[in-house]
């Protein structure tokens, strides 16, 4: 657990510090995400960018269960 933890800590300080540029990437405009915007009403369900966090997020954790 607590390498866990410090695993965290270290990748939040490092997507902190690259925050600027991280920002700069497409997610959460990627095509399939779906945004609705009205008159006084916005929805916006990011589809797509979800799909491939969580494909990212398995991939990963499948990958580290195997050491």
């Amino acid at each position: 657990m607590q390498r866990l933890l410090i695993l965290l800590g270290i990748l939040l300080v490092f997507m902190g510090l690259a925050w600027p540029w991280l920002s700069k990437l497409p997610f959460g405009r990627l095509p399939g995400d779906i945004i609705i915007e009205r008159e006084n009403f916005r929805l916006y369900f990011p589809l797509t960018t979800g799909l491939l966090v969580s494909l990212f997020l398995s991939l990963l954790l499948w990958w580290w269960s195997r050491k």
